[in-house]
């Protein structure tokens, strides 16, 4: 900030009015305006001042006004000048003032070590590729697609998200089928919108699960019904007790958190269920590009395109900063879908076609491939130090995915571990937040995302010694 020619404080507001008598000269007027805007800290430590002749010009005031009122607030420390430089504020408060500590909230503890999920490797982002998409699509835009942009999405996006689901994913879609959203939760919440205009009232959740998938359906005005998960899935036996369910949000490939996938038979099961009910089944694919014991398998909606739902993102192989993803629709509801959310707005243009390029050069395919050799080796890691230092514990779901889940012994505190741990520093989570009743056997969901390889084993020491701590 000190050193940079372009931090002038141009559109700093100072209470002064050149035109207006008072009892101040106008050089101490300005200089008084000027001292309590550093004071405030709306102009910050190393802010550069207007050139004086500048300031003048824009306070119609004599370039003397100006000049005298730097020189007082050099002379007492509030401006520092440099030949050759611009002239920068120095001045900055010893001592926080309790306002505005208060205004700033608590202060949260630094997060040394990111074993919490939901996220990707942040520091694997593709920046430079990322960078020639965006420069090469602001190149080639053609000026209608700079204008507002599409309900459903650039048509660009849509007939790359189609072609990429049908040869990666296994999916029946056509880009008219596709509707670019900002993300699984966006898409969520179109699509019960949309079931609600067609008569359903209640659907179905995995449990445990996401509480922010629940959240987009009662948001919807939709009532959540909570479904248990084993180790094949969903389970669709107790979801055919529930008559008034016709919908059901479900992760086929890669149930969040238990990390089970959805069995042969209970797909198949899954979709007679839909075409009994006259339901639907909203397929949650958020993570399903990460499997390491197995080619990644194919998605549901392919077996029924006329009662599946199927949303995607790029927040997890990406990054969830792009706030890009897409939903395929059944063709009946693909109209109503869309009019579902008539205020959302889908993602910049100029990012949608970005993504497309990235997409279409192939460079989002070798970033997958090369993300699934990384994130392979560092579960391996976290699994082997896990077993060296935490031998009590018990890993699961292990084949997929960016997380894993710990079980503990009988009694273990995981909320107390859980907060103690952030404390430290260790962001974790414990599955009893994902639990939509009262708690059950003790587990953390331990994400392996966003944490370097080298800082594993010490994370683990970490956790170890919370849980001896704990008790």
């Amino acid at each position: 900030m000190a050193d940079s020619q372009t931090n002038f404080a141009w559109a700093t507001l100072l209470d002064v009015d050149p035109r207006q008598p008072g009892r101040l000269p106008l050089h101490e007027r300005l200089a008084q305006a000027l001292r309590a805007a550093i004071r405030s800290g709306r102009l910050a430590t190393g802010a550069a001042v207007p050139p004086s002749r500048a300031l003048a010009e824009e306070l119609d005031c004599s370039r003397w006004v100006v000049t005298e009122a730097y020189g007082k607030l050099l002379a007492e420390g509030y401006l520092s000048a440099r030949v050759g430089s611009a002239t920068r504020v120095s001045w900055s408060p010893e001592v926080t003032s309790p306002r505005r500590q208060d205004a700033a909230g608590p202060t949260r503890t630094t997060v040394r070590y990111d074993l919490g999920p939901g996220l990707p490797d942040l520091r694997a982002f593709p920046r430079r590729r990322w960078s020639e998409a965006v420069h090469a699509v602001t190149g080639s835009a053609v000026r209608y697609d700079l204008g507002p942009p599409g309900r459903s999405g650039h048509p660009t996006l849509r007939r790359t998200v189609a072609e990429y689901l049908r040869r990666s994913r296994g999916a029946d879609t056509v880009p008219g089928s596709v509707t670019v959203c900002a993300g699984i939760t966006d898409g969520l919440f179109r699509t019960a919108r949309a079931l609600r205009a067609e008569g359903i009232v209640e659907v179905a959740v995995e449990d445990p699960g996401w509480a922010r998938l629940r959240a987009a359906v009662t948001s919807a005005g939709l009532r959540v019904r909570p479904v248990p998960v084993d180790t094949d899935g969903l389970r669709v036996d107790v979801l055919s007790r529930h008559p008034t369910v016709r919908a059901v949000v479900v992760g086929a490939a890669h149930q969040f958190p238990t990390g089970a996938m959805l069995s042969p038979q209970r797909r198949a099961e899954l979709v007679r269920w839909a075409r009994s009910v006259d339901g639907y089944v909203i397929e949650d694919d958020y993570d399903s590009e990460f499997r390491y014991d197995r080619r990644p398998i194919g998605v549901v909606q392919g077996m029924d395109p006329r009662r599946v739902f199927l949303l995607g993102s790029v927040s997890k192989t990406l990054s969830p900063a792009l706030g890009l993803g897409w939903l395929v629709a059944p063709s009946p509801l693909t109209r109503a879908l869309r009019e579902a959310n008539v205020v959302a707005a889908p993602p910049p243009v100029l990012d949608q076609l970005a993504l497309a390029t990235f997409i279409d050069r192939g460079w989002y395919d070798t970033h997958l491939r090369a993300a699934r050799r990384r994130f392979r080796t560092r579960r391996d890691l976290l699994v082997r130090e896990l077993a060296a230092q935490l031998p009590a514990g018990r890993v699961a779901g292990t084949a997929a995915g960016l997380h894993i889940l710990l079980h503990l012994p009988d009694g273990t505190d995981t909320a107390r571990v859980v907060a103690d741990a952030a404390a430290a520093g260790l962001r974790l989570a414990d599955l009893d937040t994902y639990r939509s009743g009262r708690a059950g056997s003790p587990a953390l969901v331990i994400g392996y995302g966003n944490v370097g390889d080298a800082e594993i084993a010490p994370a683990v020491a970490l956790l170890r010694s919370t849980l001896r701590d704990a008790g």
